[in-house]
């Protein structure tokens, strides 16, 4: 059944006008923070991009970038490296060969191995000593306080001779 008032079944208003699709809103479209766009911004970051790069690659402005990523940001690079660490530690106890090689690699990189044995410090030459290390000024003075004057008690002969 047909009205006379309808045009094939579009939809109208009560003007009768027919119904449009409601437009995209005006003004800036919204910016959400996920985890995603996290390591999205601290990876372009570690690689040494620009804040306006990476505001292009994402899709927002630099300023809204800086807003709401400022820690990528500025350690983008820590992140990464971290992230990185983590993966070579989950990959090494699954027993990947490489990765613990890596490891050791990095760890040999990052300290020197301290002696074992306290004999073994001991027991070195007089000529293999290591120098002693500065002291500094504080530590110079508890020092010298230590030291006692052989003329400590003098000042006392002297006030009872004047009483």
């Amino acid at each position: 059944m047909d009205h006379e008032n309808s045009d094939g079944g579009q939809e109208v208003d009560l003007f009768g006008q027919p119904l449009l699709p409601i437009r995209d809103r005006r003004g800036r479209k919204s910016f959400c923070v996920s985890k995603e766009n996290q390591a999205f911004v601290a990876r372009r970051a570690a690689d040494g991009w620009t804040h306006d790069m990476i505001a292009e690659d994402i899709g927002c402005d630099a300023k809204t970038l800086r807003k709401y990523f400022s820690r990528e940001l500025s350690s983008g690079r820590v992140f990464m490296v971290g992230e990185m660490l983590d993966i070579l530690h989950r990959r090494a106890r699954e027993g990947h060969v490489p990765s613990v090689k890596a490891l050791l690699d990095r760890y040999e990189d990052a300290a020197p191995v301290a002696p074992r044995n306290r004999k073994d410090a001991e027991d070195r030459d007089d000529g293999d000593a290591a120098p002693a290390a500065p002291i500094g000024k504080k530590e110079q003075a508890v020092l010298e306080a230590q030291n006692v004057p052989e003329t400590y008690g003098d000042i006392f002969n002297r006030l009872k001779s004047r009483h």
